[in-house]
């Protein structure tokens, strides 16, 4: 009762008069305020365009997980029934704020941006198909990064034709890397309902899996029978109609990010088939992090290490180049 009497108070404050939402540019002045008084943020206070970026982040991570409408207006409901009041009174105990893993780790938002960062290779703050079929080494099939710039899962918010910018990134990287949250399994859903009947039909996933078979024959592998992926995923899901399956399905299943994998994500097919001990170990050693806090874990520590090899080498890394002309 307590928590749900604050995020009342904390959404009346935030509105604006006449408003019965709240929208991104809402949260500005408490990103604002985080920004100059928290300890863990005290570094970035010379450099105003990566402060701008990290508030830009942290509300995009708000609204991609409370604004499940997804339509811009966080409603008091939404905010009640999600968990940023929780991250917030933590990020007020907190003084390392890389331990708030919910919107506000500074840790996570250098994972996102460099990401970002490495596919636009031009530096223009957009990225079109042919970057994002860069990510993760290539991982994804052409057909899915299609349906993704076909602007089905979501609206881009780039406004130039063909090319996708930094929110819209932000939307994709969270839904391809913690495929087991609601919004993410909502975003793939609607890539994958072909004719968007609200069902997911065999014709559908063959479509998709298709392309995964003939990158796995170019690989000298053997690939697996659509047939068989067909029956693998059924039990995975648990369906009750083996015919169609429906996103109602697909929250019901602890295993349905898999499913995804399977048709259009080759590296994590692949990892899923194989299931490395060492990941089997570390997702039961703390089951409270999600796939996005340990992806953004090791991408990080990977991330410093290149860093460190840079700057021992006398490069530049992404925060050394002036970034005000992107912008």
């Amino acid at each position: 009762m307590l928590t749900m009497d604050l995020a009342t108070q904390i959404y009346t404050i935030l509105k604006q008069p006449g408003h019965e939402y709240l929208t991104q540019d809402d949260f500005r002045p408490v990103l604002d305020e985080l920004l100059s008084t928290h300890p863990g943020l005290v570094f970035l206070q010379g450099t105003p365009e990566f402060q701008e970026r990290y508030a830009e982040t942290v509300i995009y991570r708000i609204f991609y997980y409370i604004n499940r409408s997804g339509n811009g207006r966080l409603t008091l409901r939404e905010l009640k029934h999600g968990n940023l009041i929780a991250a917030m009174q933590l990020v007020d105990e907190e003084e390392d704020i890389n331990k708030v893993l919910r919107y506000f780790s500074y840790e996570h938002f250098y994972v996102m941006y460099c990401k970002f960062w490495e596919l636009d290779t031009d530096h223009d703050f957009l990225i079109d198909k042919e970057n994002l079929s860069r990510y993760g080494n290539h991982a994804l099939t052409y057909r899915i990064v299609d349906r993704i710039f076909s602007q089905v899962p979501r609206k881009f918010t780039s406004r130039v034709e063909g090319k996708m910018g930094y929110e819209d990134f932000v939307y994709f990287l969270l839904a391809e890397e913690d495929k087991s949250a609601e919004p993410s399994l909502e975003y793939w859903f609607k890539c994958i309902d072909l004719d968007e009947n609200g069902v997911l039909t065999q014709h559908e996933m063959q479509f998709f899996y298709a392309e995964q078979i003939h990158r796995l024959k170019c690989m000298a592998q053997e690939p697996i029978l659509f047939e068989d992926i067909l029956c693998q995923i059924f039990d995975m899901i648990g369906v009750k109609d083996d015919s169609y399956i429906t996103l109602r399905d697909l929250k019901g299943s602890k295993l349905a990010g898999h499913v995804f994998n399977i048709l259009f994500n080759l590296k994590k097919f692949v990892a899923f088939e194989s299931r490395h001990p060492f990941i089997i170990r570390q997702e039961r050693e703390d089951p409270t992090l999600t796939e996005w806090d340990r992806f953004a874990h090791r991408e990080y520590i990977r991330l410093s290490m290149e860093e460190t090899c840079e700057m021992s080498n006398g490069g530049e890394d992404v925060w050394d180049e002036p970034l005000e002309t992107s912008f």
